[in-house]
């Protein structure tokens, strides 16, 4: 092996190192540095693992270690005391980060960029961070965080952070500092004494019988201590978040059913040894045709694609009145057949868990999935253990956006760990976490929307067809959720809506941030405007006509008794809205609904339990996974708010101490449901604490709160009055194009409920509209016989710095009654009406209808530097 000799941080250093050997795994596996993270290795793409090598800014994951040899590489670790501290108030003051995954990167990025030039514009720090991707802000607080640097730097102020505050206060993140500089830790980030690396073995093909998998030579290598496959696990080889359909492990003489297939698990002294004998593994295939579309897997001589369910896996219909009458007696009709995409969640931080066996005979599971209480249940069952000898803590993770919902690595970590008695870790590389978790569903949806004269709305007919992939996820309830807002936040008196979710040999599709709503959302807001133009009313004038207030029915049935914020949100466009078009400008207008709650009969949790600690700090436990949103500054902030105590007393925890499980950390539900429990609890603290006591009287005491809300109405429950959901959120978006046609500024306005945290709460919008935009744009997934055609970052579309417009939050509170405070959820709408908005505004350019996403045949694609993907494409139609 080479020696290689640099000097890291300040200090000469000296290793021997394997010739392909990545600097990234250097860093991290040799020397303990870890704000240097692999979000795509060994792309370079994504820049979470930037270092300045002899003071340029370089991706390590794309760098030979060798390179270095003589170079002085500094990482976030070695910069100043002061200037960490600096650039850590800056990114925190400035709300510029959510999951923080990619912001050490991004932060010694911002440190050699004021350096090298003390003024910087927008402009400029937006092509400098172009090698960084963002999947969570958006990046106008990235760059305001920069500009604070900037300014400090040259003496013109401080960066002003708020350490306090309750309800409505911009209270700074939680452990933020900690994030900016990698201190805090993801589960990738763990190590452990003695602690083994796993690399897991995927399947080849999409469809194809598994003839055998011989492990010889995998285990021949020194350093491997097991090879895991089916015949290893001791419970229930299938799990599932609704549906056991899923395999652990496939098994010799079943079929494989996508490319994402678990076959083994080689466990090894280190990550090299691991991956070069997975590499071994040999399996022997007979390869069979593959269900590739869901018209195919209708088709009634379709093979089977999921042995545990028909091909079908769930059709939800809502239907109010003669909607073939309503639309031959309607004034005017628009039809269209509207077709999305499927996406990629592009979460920086890809899969990983760890497992420890306890002293007792246990497991401790470490794991970043959004529901840790069914990552218990599902393991144990999987191991067959109790699942009280499984406990789970949550590492909070590098994003997620539904796309960490499903089982990844989290049963192979804890099974190895049981068999080997030693801790153990696996991670997903980005090409296997590309083809292994669920993705956005591609929909097929056929409309047929009628209004009278004066443009209002008689009847809606939709019919939407989507690709499930392999396994069921929670793919049928994204189609029940994409059903149940087919009408959009509008009044509709005659409907017949048909969606049904179909098994493929595709990758799995699954939650993703809209789930459902978005897709059908292009739709809806598409016919809206070949209605406004037959009407002859701009685009502003046919949703205000026909926006629901309170009183209204939704498409599910479902009367608005409170909360219904939309018409709101259109007053605060309307006059700009008007404004832009008189001057000139390609405008497009929108408006969205998303459920905040499961809903549709399911029996929901917010579970709290706050223990006052022997420092008189009080931990504060409950369900609900932190991925970015702010989920556990909003509790301290809703803890405070009752307790009157400082925010910092609380100290957000979650795992398995108690029974709080609360399900999945989706359907925009978190800040409700648990900010309900929160609240309900700390109102309990409140009262000791007025009876005269002290916290220190109060050691060791818990203060408990479970909140259940079950009174929703499944959708095949025939009901006069349904309630489908607990709340909505509600916007309306503007997007405006420049003279090229290419984006320029977006106007997001938003029916929040009540501000809870404003900076925290822009920001998620902010990001929303970043991910809208993709959605609209740039981004897909495209895969020929059931494998994805890229895994480049780039390919895959995700919007970098220098592609997104200017974009205004607009900040509407109509309290929901039912929230904490009056919140409601706002981590999904932000996303729901953009697409719409983007075609209304291309169609004001060129005078073209788009039917299809994204929208590459577009002037405001062109403009973007991402999402050129090479070779032939693929027809969603």
């Amino acid at each position: 092996m080479p020696r290689l000799e640099f000097t890291l941080n300040g200090r000469a250093v000296a290793v021997d190192v394997d010739g392909d050997a990545s600097l990234l795994d250097v860093l991290r596996d040799r020397f303990g540095v870890l704000s240097v993270k692999d979000g795509c290795q060994p792309q370079g793409q994504c820049g979470a693992c930037l270092a300045l090598i002899d003071g340029k800014p370089r991706v390590t994951c794309a760098t030979k270690a060798i390179k270095a040899q003589g170079k002085d590489v500094v990482t976030l670790e070695g910069l100043t005391a002061d200037d960490r501290d600096l650039v850590a108030r800056c990114f925190v003051a400035a709300a510029g980060l959510q999951c923080g995954f990619c912001i050490p990167g991004l932060a010694l990025r911002a440190h050699a960029l004021v350096a090298k030039n003390p003024a910087p514009t927008r402009d400029e720090i937006a092509q400098a961070v172009d090698v960084h991707l963002c999947r969570c802000t958006g990046y106008t607080k990235i760059i305001d965080a920069v500009e604070l640097l900037a300014k400090a730097k040259r003496g013109e102020g401080e960066p002003e952070i708020l350490a306090d505050g309750g309800v409505g206060a911009s209270l700074a993140r939680y452990r933020g500092a900690e994030m900016v500089l990698g201190d805090r830790p993801y589960v990738d980030d763990l190590r452990f004494d003695g602690m083994l690396i796993g690399a897991m073995v995927l399947s080849e093909h999409a469809r194809a019988k598994v003839l055998a998998i011989d492990t010889s030579a995998a285990l021949a290598v020194a350093g491997v201590e097991r090879v895991l496959t089916w015949r290893d696990v001791p419970g229930e080889r299938w799990y599932g978040l609704i549906y056991n359909d899923w395999p652990g492990f496939v098994a010799a003489g079943e079929e494989v059913r996508c490319v994402g297939d678990f076959i083994a698990c080689v466990v090894a002294k280190d990550k090299a040894t691991a991956f070069a004998a997975a590499a071994l593994v040999k399996v022997d295939y007979e390869v069979r045709p593959a269900v590739l579309t869901p018209q195919r897997g209708l088709e009634p001589d379709a093979p089977r694609v999921n042995p545990n369910h028909a091909n079908v896996l769930q059709r939800t219909r809502f239907a109010r009145g003669d909607v073939d009458d309503a639309l031959e007696h309607s004034a005017f009709v628009a039809r269209g057949t509207f077709v999305s995409q499927r996406i990629e969640h592009l979460f920086l931080e890809p899969e990983s868990a760890v497992c420890v066996p306890t002293a007792d005979g246990g497991l401790h599971l470490y794991t970043q999935g959004q529901g840790i209480f069914d990552d218990r249940r599902q393991v144990a069952r999987f191991l067959a253990m109790d699942e009280g000898d499984v406990f789970v803590e949550l590492v909070p993770n590098g994003g997620a956006f539904g796309g960490k919902e499903d089982m990844s690595v989290q049963p192979h970590a804890a099974l190895a760990a049981r068999l080997t008695g030693r801790a153990v870790k696996v991670a997903l590389t980005r090409e296997q976490s590309v083809r292994v978790h669920p993705k956005r569903h591609p929909l097929t949806m056929e409309y047929a929307v009628g209004c009278d004269a004066e443009g209002r709305l008689t009847a809606v007919r939709a019919r939407l067809v989507g690709d499930t992939g392999a396994y069921a996820s929670v793919g049928g309830k994204v189609l029940e959720r994409a059903a149940g807002h087919a009408c959009g936040p509008y009044r509709v008196p005659v409907v017949a809506i048909d969606a049904v979710a179909v098994y493929t040999n595709n990758p799995p599709c699954g939650a993703m941030r809209g789930f459902g709503a978005n897709q059908a959302s292009f739709a809806i807001e598409g016919c809206l405007d070949m209605l406004a133009e037959q009407v002859g009313l701009d685009g502003w004038e046919m949703r205000w006509r026909n926006a629901v207030e309170i009183g209204d029915r939704l498409a599910t049935g479902q009367v608005l008794e409170k909360s219904v914020g939309v018409k709101r949100t259109l007053e605060a466009v309307r006059d700009r809205y008007r404004a832009l078009r008189a001057a000139g400008k390609a405008v497009g207008i929108a408006c969205g609904i998303k459920n905040t709650g499961i809903g549709n009969g399911a029996v929901e949790w917010g579970k709290c339990r706050l223990v006052v600690e022997d420092d008189l700090s009080v931990a504060l436990h409950q369900g609900y996974t932190e991925m970015g949103q702010g989920l556990l500054t909003v509790t301290q902030q809703f803890a405070a708010e009752v307790t009157g105590l400082p925010a910092a007393t609380f100290r957000p925890r979650v795992d398995a101490t108690f029974a709080l499980g609360c399900g999945q950390t989706t359907g925009s539900r978190a800040t409700l449901f648990a900010g309900r429990a929160v609240k309900s609890a700390a109102e309990k603290l409140k009262a000791e604490l007025d009876r005269g006591l002290s916290l220190a009287e109060l050691r060791g005491r818990v203060f408990a709160a479970d909140i259940v809300v079950d009174d929703t109405t499944p959708p095949d429950v025939v009901v006069a009055n349904p309630k489908t959901h607990t709340a909505f959120g509600y916007a309306t978006q503007v997007v405006v194009l420049d003279a090229r046609g290419a984006l320029e500024h977006v106007i997001a306005a938003h029916d929040v409920g009540r501000v809870v945290n404003p900076a925290l709460c822009e920001g998620q919008i902010e990001g929303s509209v970043h991910m809208g935009l993709g959605f609209a744009l740039s981004e897909e997934l495209p895969c020929e016989d059931g494998m994805p055609v890229t895994f480049k970052l780039r390919d895959i579309g995700v919007l970098r710095a220098r592609d997104m417009p200017t974009v205004e939050v607009l900040l509407i509170e109509e309290p929901e009654p039912e929230g904490p405070f009056g919140a409601k959820g706002v981590g999904e709408i932000g996303l729901v009406p953009t697409a719409g908005a983007v075609a209304g505004a291309l169609y004001a350019f060129d005078g073209k209808r788009r039917f299809t996403l994204p929208m590459k045949d577009s002037p405001a694609f062109e403009a973007i530097s991402v999402g050129n993907i090479k070779g032939d494409r693929v027809a969603w139609s």
